[in-house]
């Protein structure tokens, strides 16, 4: 499995780290995802939204550090076994498991 951050501390954002924080992100970034939702929605051309997408990658990458500071075993079990399994949530529901238990999703 490769490093879930890099040498300075801060996230590497790889597939399976997403896929494991997901559930995080979906909630803690709502609102960054949603403006940016909405503005694509308003204007097609991607221009217009370059402020907004790098608000949700901000969102992001701070909640990804904090997850790491926070549960760094359990984020790295999670994300080694998304890793391993490449993507399959049913194969990696122990990890999982674990993981919400240190690190709710629920705000």
């Amino acid at each position: 499995m490769e490093p879930t951050v890099d040498p300075a501390g801060e996230p590497i954002a790889t597939s399976a780290v997403l896929m494991a924080s997901s559930k995080h992100i979906a909630t803690f970034c709502r609102a960054e995802n949603m403006a940016f939702l909405n503005c694509k929605k308003k204007d097609q051309n991607p221009e217009k939204c370059l402020e907004k997408g790098r608000e949700v990658t901000s969102c992001v990458l701070n909640l990804l550090k904090h997850l790491h500071q926070t549960c760094t075993k359990e984020m790295d079990a999670y994300a080694g076994c998304m890793y391993y399994h490449t993507n399959e949530f049913d194969l990696c529901r122990k990890e999982q498991e674990a993981f919400e238990k240190v690190c709710p999703w629920k705000k």
